[in-house]
């Protein structure tokens, strides 16, 4: 898990081990559940995880509240994107029962969980409120 300042942001920064270069929008980004245990349990940052499924129409309509979301908070959290179609051990494992479902964990453990889709101001007040809270 690679940590950037925001004034370096700009200088298109690398990977300390592996040398690529980074990311550092903000994007969501898919996860396998490998990929979700270790950002979940690595990260310095907040870790937003929305679970969801490609046949998922409310799914596909929080999708680019999510996206804006994640690069407006750049930097202050990650946002991560788990397909339960592709990876549906991540269902059980979460105890998802509905998606699309936003899991928020801080130090590696779950604080909070919404399901369904929110307005974007709300949804964006849900995510400050675990997101920056000190």
């Amino acid at each position: 898990m690679n940590r950037v300042p925001q004034a370096r942001r700009k200088d298109r920064p690398i990977c300390g081990r592996c040398k690529a270069h980074l990311g550092v929008s903000g994007a969501p980004q898919e996860v396998d559940a490998r990929a979700l245990r270790d950002a979940i349990e690595s990260s310095p940052v907040p870790v937003l995880v929305d679970f969801w499924a490609p046949w998922c129409g409310p799914c596909r309509v929080a999708a680019p509240s999510v996206e804006r979301i994640a690069k407006a908070r750049a930097g202050l959290l990650v946002v991560l994107k788990a397909n339960t179609e592709d990876h549906p051990e991540l269902g059980g494992s979460y105890r998802i029962q509905g998606i699309p479902a936003f899991l928020m964990f801080r130090g590696g453990r779950e604080v909070s969980r919404q399901v369904g889709v929110l307005p974007e101001t709300a949804f964006g007040r849900w995510v400050d409120g675990f997101a920056l809270a000190a």
